[in-house]
């Protein structure tokens, strides 16, 4: 399958210049227009502005694209029923020419076609909490499981169990390590009561790290866990009573599947006025820096 590059990302790769995959979810099912439009193209300025080259990833018309221009963020962002992309689906989206936002396990596999080793998002999904009846486990587990690219994150979506999504992890065999911090983040907040199962202060041993692995051949990504900044972190009661509102809503309106994370998400903007929108923009934009820092190492 044939990859479609914006001349600046074609450009970077073949002269070895180093490069941040960014997921398109976040434009197309994230947030309201123009917001989601105004902090993809801030995203990208970040990445820029610290030394590497963004590679925003989605599918327009059945076409796999990395690096968009402005006009096509803008698209996805005010564009209504543009499918979210998984594993799962990038086949059904490309063969029938469709427009698809790529989540993070989708990011990832169109990220590793290219030869691009470090991706930026906002959270990775995980185990839903329940999950033991409901079984709803993000694909973004078994992707980190089995493609070689690393993941910068501000931890596991606070909606989800990280616990048990911690203990997947290490099924898996994928590195989780988080960045000044000895704690795992739990997205909105920093703290999430669950210890990292590694931990540094130098974006130099990040960046050894995922050399190594993949020079020893072991297959699979890397979770780089990066608190969110401290003015923009929630008290972990707050932003949990919000999560428990808004997870028994979700039940009442038998929502599942893969509606369930932007409906809390959403709901969790409204319960907090508007606060949870800001603090998502601040540690998705923090991610992409830290994130060319580690590509400009590699």
């Amino acid at each position: 399958m044939k990859l479609s590059f914006s001349l600046e990302v074609k450009k970077a790769l073949e002269e070895k210049k180093p490069v941040v995959a960014l997921e398109s979810t976040i434009i197309s099912h994230g947030m309201p227009y123009p917001k989601n439009y105004q902090t993809a193209l801030e995203v990208e300025r970040i990445v820029r502005e610290n030394g590497a080259i963004p590679a925003t990833i989605a599918i327009i018309g059945g076409t796999i694209k990395v690096g968009l221009s402005q006009e096509e963020i803008d698209y996805l962002a005010k564009t209504p029923g543009v499918y979210k992309v998984s594993r799962r689906d990038l086949p059904f989206i490309v063969a029938t020419g469709k427009d698809g936002a790529t989540t993070v396990s989708g990011t990832m596999i169109v990220a590793a076609m290219a030869g691009i080793k470090v991706f930026a998002t906002g959270g990775i999904g995980g185990v839903h909490i329940e999950g033991e009846n409901t079984m709803d486990i993000s694909a973004d587990l078994t992707e980190l499981g089995q493609t070689d690219v690393a993941v910068v994150c501000a931890g596991v979506k606070s909606i989800l169990d990280i616990g048990r999504t911690l203990e997947y992890l290490e099924t898996l065999g994928v590195p989780v390590i988080t960045y000044k911090s000895r704690e795992f983040p739990a997205f909105f907040s920093s703290k999430s009561g669950f210890p990292s199962p590694l931990s540094t202060d130098k974006v130099e041993d990040i960046a050894n790290t995922i050399k190594t692995k993949y020079t020893l051949g072991l297959k699979g990504g890397v979770v780089i866990a990066n608190p969110i900044p401290e003015e923009f972190d929630f008290d972990g009661e707050i932003i949990g009573k919000a999560i428990r509102d808004a997870l028994k809503e979700c039940k009442e309106k038998n929502i599942r599947g893969k509606e369930v994370t932007p409906f809390l998400l959403q709901k969790i903007v409204d319960i907090t006025g508007g606060k949870s929108l800001q603090s998502n923009i601040a540690l998705v934009k923090n991610n992409a820096k830290l994130a060319a820092d580690i590509a400009k190492l590699l």
